[in-house]
């Protein structure tokens, strides 16, 4: 990670952070992108002050993807060159409310999936050109299989999951590698207070199965690792079976 130039996109979530620390921590450049520009500056200051590293930082908009091909040439500009990107972006939502408002599961559906797409359209455009980089995606155990608790989130992440696959195959000619992640529960903003919740990790635990990841050169990262077992386990529970647990 010495010397790499690195967009992180989605900037001011705690997975996202936590990455951002361990890059940092190994060498790594960066510039932090997020809607929240006034707490992306807050990250990037705080990173800098840890680790007396320079950290830039703009805004982000998903749903505005016009932009996403102006923000890249800046910030590549800015950095230098661009090595790699990690996308964080991610949005729960209220999957009772998108069940009945069609808005509220299109904001989920942007922010997980179309938003994410469009920024790594032009990404992997430039790192193909250039013929090396990587890219860190954040994909979910909710896209392996539809549930009713959170099937809204969970198809964007599922979608997302194809796309990062279709990815890493056009991309492994040209010397770039797709990561995609799957976290299970994880200590966030985002899971705060919701019922349900078990063998939590931390994104510090996240991060550091992401680096190791990265490293190996793996295409898909479970974390925590028996997350791979228990939803290979619930990919195969029968469809009769399925329909009826409440999950």
């Amino acid at each position: 990670m010495k010397g790499k130039a690195v967009l992180v996109v989605g900037a001011t979530s705690s997975i996202a952070r936590a990455l951002a620390s361990k890059m940092v921590q190994q060498g790594a450049t960066l510039h932090l992108t997020a809607r929240d520009v006034f707490e992306a500056e807050r990250v990037a200051r705080d990173i800098a002050l840890r680790y007396s590293s320079p950290v830039s930082w703009s805004a982000f908009e998903a749903e505005d993807y016009q932009s996403h091909i102006d923000l890249l040439q800046k910030v590549t500009y800015k950095l230098g060159r661009l090595d790699g990107v990690v996308v964080a972006l991610g949005e729960l939502g209220d999957q009772h409310k998108a069940q009945t408002d069609f808005d509220h599961a299109q904001g989920i559906i942007h922010s997980n999936y179309t938003g994410v797409v469009s920024i790594l359209t032009h990404v992997a455009n430039h790192l193909e050109q250039q013929k090396h980089g990587f890219i860190i995606g954040l994909a979910s155990v909710a896209g392996d299989r539809g549930r009713q608790s959170n099937y809204v989130y969970g198809s964007a992440k599922g979608a997302l999951h194809l796309f990062l696959q279709g990815l890493r195959n056009r991309l492994s000619k040209s010397n770039v590698r797709v990561l995609t992640v799957k976290p299970g529960f994880v200590d966030t903003k985002m899971t705060f207070g919701k019922p349900g919740m078990f063998l939590v990790a931390s994104p510090e635990q996240v991060a550091i199965a992401v680096m190791k990841a990265l490293q190996k050169q793996k295409n898909i990262v479970y974390v925590p690792w028996f997350w791979f077992w228990i939803m290979l386990i619930i990919r195969f529970i029968p469809e009769p079976l399925f329909k009826r647990l409440k999950l």
